[in-house]
């Protein structure tokens, strides 16, 4: 496997997690309450912890992204 393949694979892995992330963000600003009162169901969370779950699980995707698709896709191109 060349170095083109895995560059290319990574930024397509970027890609594909930034649009999850990005569709995850659109779900909770337009459909935060349908979200909540699903999960409300199973959960017993107040608005306020809701919102702070979610916060923090977006933070750490985003973060994943960038530790495990984002800086090894710079890094093979800097180095190429």
């Amino acid at each position: 496997m060349s170095i083109e393949v895995i560059r290319s694979f990574l930024l397509w892995c970027t890609v594909i997690n930034y649009g999850v992330l990005v569709l995850w963000f659109l779900f909770f600003i337009f459909a935060h309450d349908g979200i909540q009162r699903l999960h409300g169901k199973w959960f017993h969370f107040s608005r306020e912890q809701f919102d702070s779950i979610h916060y923090i699980g977006m933070s750490i995707y985003k973060i994943g992204i960038m530790l495990f698709n984002l800086v090894p896709y710079v890094v093979l191109c800097i180095i190429n």
